[in-house]
């Protein structure tokens, strides 16, 4: 039996070869909140009856069904990469790093048709019986990844879901041995794609990555579920950096609005040498919409400055992830 709390909670993840079709979940994720509902349509018939006074519990009828949520982590150095595969798009088969236990994963933008998950939570009851719902045909609509002084680098996916059902067993959860990315392994560097050269006085990024698709295909031949979502508009990406005032390259960049390439980047334990485990975030070409060096008081300078990750007409932006995953 599992604790009967929080404690006592799993979430566990596989892709699907077809949207909406149950996959037994092969990854478990170590999460810190979670809010994927099931979120269904109903109608109530209102037909006129001689002193009927309430309408019938018999012709409600549940018209739509669909799921969706957040699901919230810290970026752990195994075990990410179906969750970065789904949000980019690209297929990616880990590759070996000369004859080394490290792998490369390159996660490059491109769309993300027949790109879904099937996501199993565990949901404990106070008794410890774990119930479990199966979550099918998940898009990952949107990504934030953030990491701050002192802190994890956390990521939060926003789910779209096709429909819930509770009939598949739970999975038995289990964890490889991994650690979290964090602060202290965090650099930023911007400058000509590369050729970036580290910046001072960063104290937190946050960069956020929204997929914009056409959630609501609902048609007649589909049991009130809805056809796989599509792409509809431009991938957005923005994101922030706080720091203190050391130097005003950034701020610079944001006079005169042009274009820097960005790469944010964690480098962890070493694997073999000259391999360590890595999350490199990439973005080609950033331009600064905010950087204001305002002075509030007797203490340092700390601008904010917001930004828009765009096209340099040539290279990708790309998350590269090192482990030991032979596998997504």
């Amino acid at each position: 039996m599992a604790i009967g709390s929080g404690l006592g909670a799993q979430v566990g993840i596989a892709a699907e070869s077809v949207y909406g079709t149950y996959v037994a979940p092969t990854k478990f994720i170590e999460f810190t909140k979670e809010g994927i509902v099931l979120k269904k349509t109903t109608a109530q018939s209102m037909g006129i009856a001689a002193g009927r006074l309430l309408s019938m519990s018999s012709r409600r009828v549940v018209t739509q069904r669909q799921a969706a949520g957040s699901l919230d982590m810290e970026v752990t150095t195994k075990a990410m990469g179906i969750l970065l595969q789904t949000l980019m798009g690209t297929t990616v088969t880990p590759v070996q790093q000369a004859a080394t236990s490290a792998y490369l994963q390159t996660h490059l933008l491109v769309d993300t048709a027949g790109k879904s998950l099937t996501i199993q939570k565990g949901v404990p009851l106070t008794t410890g019986t774990v119930t479990r719902k199966n979550f099918l045909g998940c898009k990952i609509v949107s990504a934030e990844f953030s990491c701050e002084v002192g802190g994890m680098l956390t990521a939060s996916f926003e789910i779209d879901s096709k429909d819930c059902e509770e009939t598949s067993v739970l999975a038995t959860a289990s964890y490889p041995t991994m650690a979290p990315f964090h602060f202290g392994q965090m650099s930023l560097k911007t400058g000509t794609y590369s050729s970036e050269v580290a910046r001072d006085g960063i104290r937190k990024v946050s960069i956020k990555i929204e997929r914009p698709m056409a959630t609501e295909r609902f048609y007649a031949g589909q049991s009130g579920t809805k056809a796989e979502p599509i792409s509809n508009d431009q991938v957005k990406v923005t994101g922030s950096i706080e720091m203190d005032y050391v130097d005003n390259v950034l701020d610079n960049l944001h006079t005169s609005d042009a274009a820097t390439s960005l790469v944010w980047d964690f480098t962890g334990a070493e694997i073999a040498p000259t391999y360590n485990e890595r999350f490199t975030l990439k973005l080609p070409a950033v331009r600064f919409d905010e950087a204001p060096p305002s002075v509030e008081g007797f203490d340092v300078i700390k601008p904010t400055l917001n930004f828009t990750g765009l096209y340099d007409g040539t290279n990708p932006l790309a998350i590269e992830y090192m482990s030991t995953d032979v596998t997504l």
